[in-house]
């Protein structure tokens, strides 16, 4: 291998790297290669969430994140997934079966753990329960690309897009048009490898100038 970009939460482990760049800007600049109009970049991923502004070169603006705690990530929906039984894989398409409107009041993940268990105690609906949980998540979410001031266009990256119903959530409360790649959850690892292929580049342009 020439170059190696590490990026990520394990970025700093990765001591054989030629060089270490954080998830922000691996997301803006693999979302900007596969959609070159991106302004406005949604990540949900397994640890955090976060809201990434991008100019027209691919460029960060600016950002903001939760990764505080697991409100509003993957991490959260696999809990609830458990709580409600219920394969994380298939909670998407279940959610999409809701026939009511739940609302979630609690996005601490020990709280709306306990929450979802009385819900079903109370004989709620598990589908309706899952959408409640989606909505809230999404919520929190877009709580936080609000604050940047949401440009189109939007695309959204992180392995929890690839649950529909999270998609769904996001499609009816903003009421704009997303991108979604067809693999969400390496967008990060392409824009490492771009930055890897550029930086290759540079260095053999500098090799033949002397």
């Amino acid at each position: 291998l020439s170059y190696i970009v590490a990026t990520g939460y394990g970025r700093v482990n990765a001591e054989y790297a030629s060089k270490q760049v954080s998830e922000i800007a691996c997301h803006a600049l693999g979302a900007f290669k596969i959609f070159p109009t991106t302004r406005t970049i949604i990540d949900i991923g397994g640890q955090d969430s976060k809201a990434i502004q991008i100019n027209e070169h691919g460029e960060v603006i600016d950002f903001n994140m939760n990764d505080k705690c697991a409100a509003g990530t993957g991490r959260f929906l696999e809990v609830m997934a458990n709580a409600l039984e219920i394969d994380i894989e298939t909670m998407g398409p279940f959610s999409l079966k809701s026939q009511k409107n739940i609302e979630i009041s609690s996005m601490c993940t020990v709280f709306a753990e306990s929450e979802v268990v009385s819900l079903i105690a109370e004989g709620a609906a598990r589908e309706d329960i899952a959408n409640g949980l989606h909505n809230a998540v999404v919520n929190r979410v877009l709580g936080l690309a609000h604050k940047l001031k949401i440009r189109e266009t939007i695309t959204l990256t992180g392995g929890v897009i690839n649950n529909i119903g999270i998609v769904h959530a996001i499609k009816n409360k903003l009421g704009l048009s997303v991108n979604i790649p067809d693999e969400p959850q390496i967008i990060g690892a392409l824009g490492a490898a771009l930055m890897a292929k550029r930086a290759v580049r540079k260095r053999e342009k500098i090799e033949k100038e002397v």
